[in-house]
């Protein structure tokens, strides 16, 4: 019983490891798709020329912070929205309907980095440009990757704290189940060192016996991951397209196994040495 408890608590602190390292690919997928589809639309109003937004764009493009500058005029932004909507005969029959063409011009800035689109944003708010911009989307988008960031930080402290609470757990009772082996083998440690045997001859067994507990633990808590991410990947894949989980899974299966292993031999390894210092006087 003292086993089975040892290994279901090493189990669970391995499960919820492994849970993070799959969570963090997963979140670092999301942030980075997010912050590709996401950049400034500067739209113009309907009385500003041409020559002015181009003007601007080639000035915009000078910036360090500037990836690249797409232009899209009234007539490509219309043309873009029917090919987009084409087979919405409501929205066809709306526009076709229509004397004048709503859609405005508008400038698609790209940043080299997310963090640059505040300067970006701030560049185009001090350049006095308020007759001819109509409105600026950076608000909209920075709340979005804003709250998106704060989410992941927060799971990610929550997961970091429950595997630190779960691994102390581990070490705890893998500590008692190598004091007890400890206690109940004293007779053989007696006559171990009665005929001289080395104090790491006498120690080796119960090192081994942590580590022991730690690599089954590792494979237990991997092999319980598999068919949980097989049955959640597909829902995952709905929510963030570019991560297929099964096979990132597949793709990581060596990698993850070692780290799922070293560290429950980690933890096996601490409990025994510490067990060991205590209760193994030699």
């Amino acid at each position: 019983m003292l086993t089975v408890s040892t290994l279901t608590i090493m189990i669970l602190a391995l499960f919820v490891f492994e849970g993070m390292v799959i969570f963090n690919a997963l979140a670092t997928t999301a942030v980075s798709s997010l912050e590709e589809k996401i950049d400034i639309s500067v739209y113009f109003k309907t009385n500003a020329s041409e020559d002015g937004i181009l003007n601007l764009k080639r000035s915009i493009e000078g910036l360090s912070e500037v990836e690249n500058v797409e232009y899209v005029s009234k007539e490509q932004a219309l043309a873009n929205f029917k090919e987009k909507h084409q087979n919405d005969s409501v929205i066809v029959q709306t526009l076709n309907e229509l004397d004048d063409n709503p859609l405005l011009p508008v400038l698609n800035i790209k940043a080299k980095d997310p963090r640059n689109y505040g300067t970006i944003a701030d560049y185009l708010e001090k350049a006095n440009l308020g007759e001819i911009i109509e409105k600026i989307n950076y608000a909209q988008n920075k709340l979005v990757i804003d709250r998106l960031t704060s989410i992941v930080d927060a799971s990610e402290k929550i997961g970091v704290a429950l595997t630190i609470f779960l691994a102390l757990a581990a070490i705890l009772v893998t500590f008692n189940a190598i004091r007890l082996a400890i206690y109940s083998n004293s007779d053989q440690i007696s006559i171990m060192r009665l005929v001289g045997s080395p104090n790491n001859f006498i120690r080796g067994p119960y090192v081994i016996e942590g580590i022991m507990y730690g690599c089954i633990a590792g494979i237990a808590s991997f092999l319980i991951w598999w068919p949980v991410i097989n049955a959640v990947s597909p829902y995952i894949a709905r929510f963030v397209s570019e991560m297929d989980l099964s096979l990132y899974l597949k793709g990581n299966f060596w990698s993850i196994l070692a780290y799922q292993v070293v560290f429950g031999s980690f933890l096996g390894t601490i409990s025994s040495i510490v067990a060991i210092r205590r209760y193994l006087k030699i």
